[in-house]
């Protein structure tokens, strides 16, 4: 999954982060590079919605971390990427 919104999403999970934190974050768990235009856009997005939200800024750097409703976010996509994960593995032939 390549989704920027999730990526985000399951970045933040862990903790806030800024800007740059994320997009090396993603990088290291999805294998993901987000370019800024791709991560600020979603960020606004996400922030819009009401599932994350900026802290104070720390220098030049605005750390970002979930709301309640971005931790429910979150937990409802990955419940619905499970589901098709465990229906796509059902119904694979076993590899002989």
């Amino acid at each position: 999954m390549n989704d920027p919104g999730l990526l985000i999403l399951t970045s933040l999970s862990s903790g806030p982060k800024h800007g740059h934190a994320l997009l090396l974050d993603i990088d290291s768990f999805a294998g993901v590079r987000l370019g800024p235009g791709t991560l600020y856009g979603a960020i606004s997005r996400l922030e819009e919605r009401g599932l994350i939200e900026p802290l104070a800024a720390d220098d030049r750097r605005r750390p970002y971390r979930l709301t309640a409703a971005g931790t429910t976010e979150l937990a409802d996509s990955l419940a619905a990427m499970r589901q098709i994960v465990d229906t796509a593995t059902s119904r694979l032939a076993p590899v002989t």
